[in-house]
């Protein structure tokens, strides 16, 4: 018997490197500061004889909390373990046609094994030489359609008339616009759920609100998507979120003042970083993210990679077509950038 022969095989995801010791950690987009003061506090007052029963299935005290930051109906908001789990249900639950759902050609390099892994089939549509999105492309018959926006690993923003142009054409399939970066200068399309029922918007707190080792995501669309994505997650596990991740979700979004001040502390960081990059020879497009996703006019990326990982600072690096000579750079703490400026500039010189 050949049981390999029923294997459900796909090439799965790789995901940044996760360094210990002494490094400066700048190749996964996590966010250098720590998360509300608030978090910490209930960490160590909460009580642990919780533990011994499940946690809410509905996940109603986080759902609630997010309804209210983002003014609209506990019913049209859906939480799961990070964004990437949110994705994956979305997936799941939304694309089951056999025409292709689309999605940019250099993107968040999930969407391709979650397609593969479901049995979805897929288009990926070029980008442009700037790394842009033409919403026109996206007017062709599909499955659905997937935006990051803003884009990742490119760092590109796409503004709302776009966004608005692809649901137009595509108002007979679900369209699902990932915002994992959207807070640090970008303008979210939440706006325009009321217009589109068949818009899914996703978030997460693993970048902005600084807690990517507790896996929080949530969606926000209409009623009637939502119940569906919860049909779905009843149907795999119940049980996605743990009692102390509710919990500590929601005294994160409780603490706006904190959240925001962050955001303001990593765009000027990002500012200033974008110029000492440019003086010292690396052209990028504009970012709307907590990363800069850059190339040298003359240093191949990979050696700049290789070099900064020989003196512990870990920027992402992809040998593949089109971006083999950029690197994705997180906007790290003033100290931390400036530390990596100053090493670029010995590798460079």
């Amino acid at each position: 018997m050949n049981w390999e022969s029923n294997v459900r095989k796909v090439v799965p995801y790789v995901p940044g490197e996760q360094p210990t010791g002494k490094v400066i950690k700048l190749n996964t987009n996590e966010n250098p500061y720590p998360p509300a003061p608030g978090v910490e506090a209930l960490l160590k007052n909460f009580d642990v004889s919780l533990l011994k029963k499940y946690p809410e299935a509905d996940c109603h005290t986080l759902v609630s909390a997010l309804a209210e930051k983002y003014n609209v109906k506990p019913s049209q908001v859906f939480v799961g373990v990070g964004s990437d789990d949110v994705l994956a249900m979305a997936f799941l639950t939304f694309f089951n046609s056999e025409k292709s759902i689309l999605f940019p050609d250099i993107t968040y390099s999930f969407y391709d094994v979650w397609a593969s892994l479901f049995k979805i089939p897929y288009e990926q549509i070029p980008l442009d030489d700037e790394f842009r999105i033409h919403p026109e492309d996206y007017e062709k018959e599909n499955g659905g359609v997937v935006i990051a926006n803003p884009n990742a690993p490119t760092g590109v923003f796409m503004g709302l008339d776009g966004i608005r142009k692809i649901l137009d054409a595509n108002r007979d399939v679900v369209c699902i616009v990932d915002e994992a970066y959207v807070d640090f200068g970008a303008e979210s399309a939440l706006s325009l759920l009321d217009e589109y029922d068949n818009l899914l918007v996703i978030q997460t707190f693993s970048k902005s609100r600084s807690m990517a080792g507790l896996r929080i995501g949530f969606a926000i669309g209409s009623e009637k998507m939502i119940k569906y994505l919860n049909d779905v997650k009843y149907s795999y596990n119940s049980y996605t979120m743990n009692s102390i991740t509710l919990e500590i979700g929601v005294e994160a979004v409780r603490d706006d003042a904190y959240f925001r001040s962050t955001c303001e502390k990593i765009i000027a960081t990002r500012e200033r970083l974008k110029g000492q990059l440019r003086d010292l020879g690396f052209e990028f497009q504009d970012s709307k993210t907590n990363f800069i996703f850059a190339k040298h006019a003359s240093v191949p990326a990979e050696h700049i990679f290789k070099e900064l990982k020989s003196r512990n600072i870990y920027v992402r690096y992809w040998n593949k077509p089109r971006i083999s000579e950029y690197l994705r750079i997180s906007v790290g703490t003033d100290e931390e950038c400036d530390t990596l400026v100053a090493n670029l500039k010995e590798i460079l010189n």
